[in-house]
């Protein structure tokens, strides 16, 4: 038997054995297991498409007819898995319930509709196969194959949208997201709505390809693709809610040079602490109407939310906690002697703030002022802004921007002038 395969195919095993490797390595993982499980399951489910792909394209199936069709039911898993797998990486205390194997049961209906197929022997496998490259196509399979689409549409927007809420989470919990953020899988979740796109495209608007229709290889190139990003940035990915370090700065002394950001009023400092809870920032009332909704039942008064206010503004002041990259919500908490929950509804009520943007201002406040003294002007903008508490590059870029309206370098070079 002479089977040729071109180089997309090629590329496509090497795509499936990776999947395949990934897998193994997944499962053998002690840290968050259901999550990693979750995307071992993935991997699998990719592997054995990707194979099958190649057992079409060099004509396998002539030979080996009964290994027909094994595919055909896992599109319909891959979002569900990929939507899962988000919600177990982002909480490494969530568990897979009875109730979850929902987001599986059209999976069980394509291959429970499929058995009259898996069942026939090889010689009518054989049949059917002709039946479908002449483009004689079952009724059954029209109805099911536009399901898939809406199952792939579906849970990516609903995974896109999870991570968006998460991502909301993480800025009321910690101060800097770059190892505890699920960015990643955003963009791989953008890059599987455009396999999904591409499929629906060829396959279901019919677009013409030269020479032959090639849908299923360019579609399982794709995936091979994703594969690699999957596999590597996922083994990479952390715990997200076990990041939680309570290591923050005991050490700190006030100082004359102590920061203050632009939302807090620049005289707090040489006036009582008692006043700072007056120059608390504002934002709009829906964002403010929010979060009141959210903490009405939580039991803190206006007095304690006040005193708390107070006490916080006097610390980030004083003991300039900010500058530990890992400060996380908990960690100051504990500094002010007062539960995460109160101290974000605190943040969240009383300054209209995540603690995310709340401890970054201070941080963007404390670069400003050392870009502008004269003592700092050949020190790296870089170094300044780790000093004060930035982990990355892009982060301090990002929110530096965001807040002063300028790239870190033209606000040096605007003082300067000045």
């Amino acid at each position: 038997m002479n089977v040729t395969i071109d180089w997309i195919h090629l590329a496509t095993l090497v795509g499936a054995a990776q999947g395949f490797l990934l897998a193994g390595v997944l499962l053998a993982h002690r840290t968050n297991r259901t999550a990693n499980r979750l995307l071992a399951a993935l991997m699998a489910a990719f592997t054995i498409y990707l194979v099958q792909e190649v057992y079409y394209s060099a004509g396998l199936v002539q030979t080996y007819p009964a290994f027909f069709g094994l595919s055909y039911p896992l599109p319909w898993v891959f979002g569900p898995l990929i939507y899962l797998y988000a919600v177990a990486a982002s909480d490494g205390a969530w568990r897979f319930r009875a109730r979850h194997a929902l987001h599986f049961l059209p999976i069980v209906i394509v291959a429970i509709a499929g058995l009259p197929i898996y069942l026939m022997s090889g010689a009518e496998k054989l049949a059917f196969y002709e039946h479908l490259q002449s483009a004689r196509v079952p009724p059954l399979i029209r109805l099911l194959d536009p399901t898939k689409y809406v199952s792939g549409f579906a849970y990516s927007v609903a995974t896109i949208a999870y991570l968006r809420s998460h991502r909301r989470s993480i800025e009321n919990s910690y101060s800097s997201t770059e190892r505890v953020n699920l960015r990643w899988l955003g963009r791989l979740t953008g890059a599987a709505i455009t396999i999904w796109l591409i499929a629906l495209l060829i396959d279901v608007a019919n677009i013409p390809l030269p020479a032959e229709r090639r849908s299923d290889p360019i579609v399982s190139f794709a995936i091979a693709l994703l594969v690699y990003g999957i596999g590597y940035l996922g083994l990479r990915q952390p715990e997200i809610f076990h990041y939680d370090r309570r290591d923050a700065h005991d050490d700190a002394t006030p100082s004359s040079d102590a920061t203050v950001p632009p939302s807090v009023n620049p005289q707090v400092a040489a006036v009582d602490v008692a006043d700072a809870v007056e120059v608390a920032p504002s934002t709009t009332p829906s964002s403010a109407e929010q979060a009141t909704t959210r903490y009405e039942r939580s039991g803190l008064s206006d007095f304690e939310a006040h005193a708390l206010q107070t006490k916080l503004l006097a610390l980030m002041i004083k003991e300039r906690p900010y500058r530990d990259p890992d400060l996380t919500l908990s960690a100051l908490a504990e500094q002010l002697d007062t539960t995460p929950h109160k101290l974000s509804e605190v943040l969240n009520t009383g300054l209209s703030q995540t603690f995310y943007d709340f401890v970054n201002s201070y941080r963007v406040e404390d670069v400003r002022r050392r870009l502008a003294a004269s003592d700092t002007r050949h020190v790296n903008v870089l170094t300044l802004a780790m000093d004060a508490g930035f982990a990355s590059k892009s982060t301090f870029n990002q929110v530096f921007k965001k807040q002063t309206g300028h790239t870190p370098s033209t606000y040096r070079k605007s003082v300067a002038a000045g």
